[in-house]
């Protein structure tokens, strides 16, 4: 074997015991706790590059904060704003807000942190980039692509900078168009019967979950105990100008456990409740979620301690981001703990259709939907600073933005246009490095 080849196999067995560690710090209590969850999760994650990235953010920020990249733009307060976290192509929806209105945001707000605006940005750009390649877009127009979102992102920032309040943009039915309004008129379209139908049945005039679904888990007593104990703390954590004036609306008249969330969730215990709506009417009952909170990738890179100390538990924390960076957020969001631990309650609604990527195959198409992507992620961070309920961020995000580029916004745009290309290129070869550690155990669970 040649010096290449060997300097070759070395770069690459150094780059498997960084995946095979940094993942397994990250999931080792979750494998655990759930290895057959975590062998599908797995599977999921080798189908292609853009699964694997999106099951390890904890990789990204491995490779960005400890990785010694210079980041030139994260500077001064910009450096310390609510971020997603794990913000990918996939990670966008519809959902019906605290207004009764239906918008198009940013969703899943699992991984939510503080951090710098840009690994934001440029987690989205590789994401992209990844997506662009399988379509197989020249690599021109995935660089123009990248280009359109920045730089939709800096204008919606310029524009909050410009506007006496930080809540006064969403995108709805009537500033959309494209793939994006598509999204917004499917979701006008459904009904909440529908989906009470396909998870509950009828029982002497009162709705249950149904007991054929293979994802649900009837309770044992004292099991069912606790998790109705914790509702009881969780209707505490939801804020006075959101609660339902009538108390029928939370009447619980179900509870079971529940498996199968999405990829994100494989190893967190979770629950399904069902609560009486605003009548006694079968149409009017809510579906809930309770969902023990993940530990974010972002705070095993970074000094954690400080915002750690701000919060009871990773469930607090999921819900004080969320409703910092999405303003006008499900009215049902709240926070509970079992045995200790940290639980995210949310509604299951029947109003949120993530954005389809699978018939988005054209340049010009993907054009209008990252225009819009990249203004929605300039609203979330620019409306989770003084002006909304939580104190963590003191200031006014975009003017901390505007501050840190300083008319640099082509070098910005430059540098998230290059990460972009080059991370994804790195991730397409993790992806194969995983995919060969797990087939050969190495990755923490059997691949069998």
């Amino acid at each position: 074997m040649s010096d290449t080849s060997d300097a070759a196999a070395s770069s690459t067995d150094d780059r498997t015991e960084v995946i095979v560690s940094v993942l397994g710090d990250a999931f080792a209590p979750l494998m655990e706790a759930d290895p057959t969850a975590f062998r599908a999760k797995y599977r999921t994650m080798a189908r292609d590059p853009h699964a694997f990235y999106r099951g390890t953010a904890c990789l990204f920020f491995h490779d960005v904060i400890t990785g010694g990249d210079d980041d030139p733009f994260a500077t001064g307060d910009a450096a310390r704003i609510w971020v997603h976290g794990d913000l990918h192509v996939e990670n966008f929806g519809t959902y019906l807000n605290s207004d009764g209105r239906l918008v198009f945001d940013v969703n899943d707000f699992d991984e939510a942190f503080l951090g710098s605006y840009t690994w934001d940005l440029r987690r989205f750009a590789a994401s992209l980039a990844l997506v662009g390649w399988q379509k197989a877009l020249p690599e021109e127009d995935v660089a123009a692509l990248t280009e359109r979102y920045v730089r939709s992102y800096l204008d919606q920032v310029a524009a909050y900078v410009e506007s006496p309040t930080d809540d006064d943009f969403s995108l709805h039915l009537d500033n959309t168009e494209g793939p994006v309004r598509h999204a917004l008129i499917s979701a006008r379209r459904r009904r909440r019967a529908d989906l009470l139908d396909a998870n509950t049945r009828e029982v002497d005039g009162t709705r249950r979950f149904r007991d054929d679904d293979p994802t649900i888990r009837r309770l044992e007593d004292g099991e069912r105990a606790a998790v109705v104990e914790a509702f009881e703390r969780y209707l505490d954590t939801i804020p006075p100008r959101r609660r339902a004036e009538r108390d029928l609306f939370y009447d619980l008249r179900d509870v079971a456990g529940k498996s199968g969330f999405g990829i994100g969730s494989a190893g967190l215990p979770a629950y399904s409740l069902l609560v009486e709506g605003y009548s006694q009417a079968l149409d009017n009952d809510v579906l809930l979620s309770m969902k023990q909170a993940n530990v974010p990738a972002i705070s095993r890179f970074v000094d954690a301690a400080a915002v750690e100390r701000y919060f009871e538990h990773e469930g607090h924390r999921t819900v004080v981001s969320q409703r910092a960076l999405q303003v006008h957020t499900d009215p049902m969001l709240g926070y509970t703990d079992l045995d200790g631990v940290g639980y995210v309650v949310s509604e299951v609604s029947p109003y949120e259709v993530d954005l389809d990527w699978k018939d988005l195959t054209e340049p010009s198409d993907i054009a209008q939907v990252v225009d819009l992507l990249g203004r929605a992620t300039a609203k979330i961070h620019c409306a989770s600073d003084e002006d909304s309920d939580q104190d963590l961020v003191e200031f006014q995000v975009e003017e901390a933005i505007a501050a840190s580029i300083e008319g640099r916004d082509d070098d910005l745009v430059a540098w998230v246009v290059d990460f972009g290309r080059t991370y994804a290129e790195q991730v397409r070869a993790d992806h194969a490095t995983f995919v060969a550690a797990f087939r050969e155990g190495r990755i923490g669970v059997s691949a069998t």
